[in-house]
């Protein structure tokens, strides 16, 4: 069994979601948000990497999947989410998780079918792929879309030889 780990970043609110996958499908573990308040940007990049870090220490994953940055009307709100998704990363580094990027429309449509789905419908799928009876906030049911599109990825390129993700010791993680 594999924990894997999803990140939703945000300079704001960072989303994460974790499932248990058996390799017969992936199971709940648990999901949340960090809150980095109004502080200065600084002091929230910080609050993003002690939360993404705590969250490692609590579920002990092996391997993460984390939302792409895309460009969108406003380029400083896009550097500001890069920031946090940098910090995410760094953490998440530096205990020694493998790391994987997905774009948006890639998780889309791994878990809804299409790329255009919205996140209401994202959020509905995740509840029935994970069997929850009560709606994950917004954040965490897309970082648990991010973790699910992870294990669909694994589990397709695992079997074909393909998945060769190196760990921060240089052996390779699956």
């Amino acid at each position: 069994m594999t924990f894997i780990l999803g990140i939703d970043p945000g300079s704001r609110i960072t989303g994460y979601g974790i499932v248990r996958d058996s390799g017969r499908g992936c199971e709940y573990v648990a999901s949340g948000c960090i809150r980095t308040g109004s502080g200065e940007l600084h002091e929230r990049l910080q609050i993003v990497y002690r939360g993404v870090r705590e969250v490692i220490q609590i579920y002990h994953p092996v391997t993460m999947g984390i939302e792409k940055v895309f460009m969108a009307r406003n380029a400083d709100s896009a550097l500001k989410l890069g920031q946090a998704r940098g910090a995410a990363i760094v953490a998440v580094v530096e205990e020694g998780l493998d790391v994987s990027e997905y774009s948006a429309t890639q998780v889309k449509q791994a878990i809804v079918g299409t790329g255009g789905a919205s996140k209401e419908q994202v959020q509905m799928m995740v509840m029935h792929l994970l069997k929850l009876t009560q709606k994950p906030q917004i954040d965490a049911s897309d970082a648990l879309a991010i973790a699910l599109c992870h294990a669909h990825t694994r589990s397709s390129l695992i079997p074909h030889g393909l998945n060769t993700a190196r760990s921060r010791g240089g052996r390779l993680r699956l």
